[in-house]
Formats: C-alpha cells, structure tokens, sequence
C-alpha cells in the first residue's frame, strides 16, 4: 500500500473509498490509523482526547485502489461544547462513509453498542476491532482482533477491510445509458470568471475522462464556437453537454435526435438519487412568493460577480415565483439538521463530495418531507427545457 500522489494527478477525495474509524477516546483508533496510511499521519499519546479533529490520508489499498482514510475523535467526549462539536464532526465522518472500523479495547460498552446500531442503520458496513490484546470470549462479527501492531497484524487487518468493503468505483459512470464507443460527445463550456485559469473544472474533467473511459470521440468548444464546431462536425454529435447556465441557448442549437444534458444533471445522478432530485425541480411550480428556499453549496469559495448560486439561481427564482421569495445560501458543511422550515432545497452538483455524504443529505430531506433538486436540473426546468433533458441510466 501506498500513499496517493498529491497534485493534478491524484484522485479527488470525492471519488474515493473512505475508510473512517470510530471508537471512544484512548481506545487506539489513531494507531490503527497510521498502520493502515504506511506513516504517522495522527498524534498518538497515552491520553485520551487526542485527536480532537478528524484526521484524513489519502491512501491506495490494492485491489480497492484509491481510498481516503479517516481518524475521528473519541465519541464519548460530549460533555462540553468543544466536545460537542468534536462529536458532531464525527457524525459528520460517519454520513460520508464506505466502510466503518469501529474500534474498543474492552468489551464493548454500551456507547459502542449504539455506535454500532447507528453505523448498521446507516447500512455501512462495519468492522469490529477488538485492539490492544482484547480477545472476547464471543466476538461481534464482523471482527478482527490486534495484539500489537506488526506487519503482520496490519495485514489481517487490511484484508478484513478489503473483505468488508464494496467492490468497484463508489460512483457510478456519470454518463451511463448516455454515450457508446464511437459516439461523437460535444462538451459546452463556458469559460468565464467562473471557471479557473488556466484549467478546468472538476465536472469537466471527470466527465471528459469517463467518456474516453467509454471509447468516445469527446470534442469541446465555448457557447460562442457552438454553431461553427456543429457545422465542422461532418455528423452531428450523438450527446451534447453543457454547463447549466448556457443551457437555452445550447437547447436551441441542438440538433435532431441528438441527447442533451449538462455536467450538473450528470452529477446529480452520479452522486444521488436522479428520480427524486427531478420531482424535487418540478416542485418548483408550487413556490409562492411567502416560500422559503434554500440553496447549498458542497464546497466553501469566494463567490465571484454573477455566481450561478448566490446570485443567478435565486434572481431567476425570484422572477418567477416572486421578489418576497426568501433564499438562503448554505456552503461546505452547514447543512441543518431541521430542514422542515424550506419548501425546497437546490443543491449544487456536489463534486466535492462522495455519494454517500449526498446520498445522506437526500435522505434527510425525504424524511422531512422537503422537496430538493440540484442547480441543473432546477435551471433546465426553470428555462422549460427539463422534458428534453436526458438523464443517465433513465436516459429520455
């Protein structure tokens, strides 16, 4: 195993497994940590609350391949508003889980327990790891029980990951039942203050390398190319996608019987469930001026002049539904937990997070009975043109 490379080559955090461990203070999740990195990557000491932020290692765990793992707090250290915090930010670690190790050097008390109830519920799959020489009489399963850490030891352990932990790529293909070998793809990106200097961004990039996954001849231009690429194609393009924002204008221009879609709409059926965040954009229709709104953001950033969630989404809204609509931006991690005061929630396209932690987010707006939908999805049916809209897997 292995240390990912860092820099343009390495594989996003969001596109890998994450492998995070779970356990009460002082009980050797950290240890165990740096067993499975390769390295020190967390602070050991003899006294518990140690690790008091989750830790993360990017790391490559043969045959998963890429995996990022994950040292949290102690989940027993509550008592205090610091410890609150540190225990929320392990429930947070907990959302956006492929794999839980949950870790105790006794038998396992009664908070552990729980854990393991809550890790169940969530429908992670969960190793128990007896550490520190513990070895129960009648052991949960699945478990692993560590005396010392040796080489061979973090090989038992590293075997009962890869045993435990699902097979193949967390997300799906972004443009599955979209593109075949030999389609001609026409990717539409504008490149505006929005987009990075001298590079593309995240959506771009992994829609570009899943299309060459799939043996397509991928050709890209700018909206204002857009009619001139069309007439030097000698056939149009099977598939046409866009950024969001363009979306009318390149619906106007796409040719008979070819798809479109755009990298928004792709992400949101890679990352979530695509039936319900289009529902939730038909919801849309039932705002009323007294409506509340809320729109996320995965990733916290300086918002630039006419950022498509802070100021085009909500004045487009706002047209429609009415200037008293109320909406309200949240970024990163300030998701709340009461969500039954919004008539919808607009998400971005979560690039920056894994399926699992989106997955959750949509789970906790079902429960709550709030519609949501992503920003392309509400931007095609906000133009009119969500029914031409193709969507991978259930692609129309």
């Amino acid at each position: 195993m292995e240390n990912a490379t860092s820099g343009f080559n390495a594989t996003p955090q969001a596109s890998r497994l994450h492998i995070a461990l779970f356990g009460r203070r002082n009980v050797g999740k950290s240890s165990l940590f740096n067993a499975l990195a390769g390295q020190p990557a967390a602070i050991v000491a003899d006294h518990a609350g140690t690790t008091t932020d989750p830790v993360r290692r990017a790391i490559e765990l043969h045959p998963l391949g890429p995996c990022l793992l994950i040292d949290t707090a102690g989940y027993d250290e509550a008592d205090d508003e610091i410890g609150r915090r540190r225990l929320q930010a392990t429930l947070d670690v907990a959302a956006t889980a492929d794999v839980a190790l949950l870790v105790t050097d006794t038998a396992p008390q009664t908070i552990d327990l729980e854990w393991l109830n809550r890790l169940r519920a969530m429908e992670l799959p969960v190793l128990v790891v007896y550490n520190k020489g513990y070895q129960p009489e009648h052991p949960l399963q699945p478990s692993v029980a560590v005396d010392v850490i040796t080489e061979a030891t973090t090989r038992l352990l590293r075997e009962a990951v890869i045993s435990l932990a699902p097979q193949g790529d967390v997300t799906p293909s972004l443009t599955a039942g979209l593109a075949a070998p030999g389609d001609v793809v026409l990717l539409v990106m504008p490149q505006d203050r929005q987009a990075p200097r001298g590079r593309l961004i995240l959506p771009q990039v992994q829609t570009i390398r899943d299309l060459l996954d799939r043996e397509c001849t991928v050709v890209g231009c700018t909206p204002a190319r857009l009619e001139a690429t069309l007439a030097a194609l000698a056939a149009p393009p099977k598939l046409m996608i866009t950024d969001s924002q363009v979306f009318d204008f390149v619906a106007a221009r796409c040719p008979e019987g070819c798809r479109l879609t755009s990298f928004s709409v792709l992400m949101a059926a890679a990352k979530g469930d695509i039936g319900y965040l289009a529902d939730g954009a038909r919801h849309i229709d039932r705002l009323t001026p007294a409506s509340r709104v809320l729109i996320a953001e995965a990733c916290t950033h300086a918002p630039l002049t006419e950022d498509i969630g802070r100021e085009k989404l909500p004045r487009i809204l706002r047209a429609r539904v009415g200037q008293s609509l109320e909406v309200e931006i949240r970024s990163g991690k300030d998701w709340p937990a009461d969500l039954s005061g919004y008539d919808l929630i607009i998400h971005c396209g979560a690039c920056m997070f894994n399926r699992r932690q989106m997955l959750s987010r949509i789970a906790r707006a079902r429960e709550q009975s709030v519609a949501m939908t992503n920003y392309g999805l509400a931007i095609a049916h906000l133009k009119g043109i969500l029914p031409r809209v193709s969507l991978p897997n259930t692609a129309n």
